[in-house]
């Protein structure tokens, strides 16, 4: 199943303090970046993070799962209303992954 456009927006606009929040379309799902490091992925419907240490220090609920079939796990976010937690969960998440997560740019 492919993800909403609507609600592809909600998690982009729910994202927005914490940086410059850009999406990559993956065949249906989204790969999201914030401030040019991916550090998640929006995949049929829900919202995934990716693991790290900082991350799990402030997540709500622990939920370890994939996001598509095949895919290592990612935490999974139930709580996407709540921007500020979002916000404080990125800005704790990038710093610490590798430079292989951080889109490259180009000059």
């Amino acid at each position: 199943m492919a993800c909403n456009p609507d609600f592809v927006q909600y998690i982009i606009d729910q994202c927005s303090d914490a940086g410059e929040i850009d999406v990559k379309k993956m065949m249906g799902d989204y790969c999201i970046y914030c401030d040019g490091v991916l550090f998640g992925l929006i995949c049929d419907n829900n919202f995934y993070v990716k693991v790290t240490e900082p991350g799990r220090a402030l997540l709500k609920e622990v939920i370890l799962r994939p996001p598509y079939e095949g895919a290592k796990d990612y935490y999974y976010i139930s709580d996407v209303d709540d921007r500020d937690y979002l916000t404080a969960l990125i800005k704790a998440t990038i710093p610490v992954l590798p430079l292989n997560g951080r889109a490259h740019k180009f000059i």
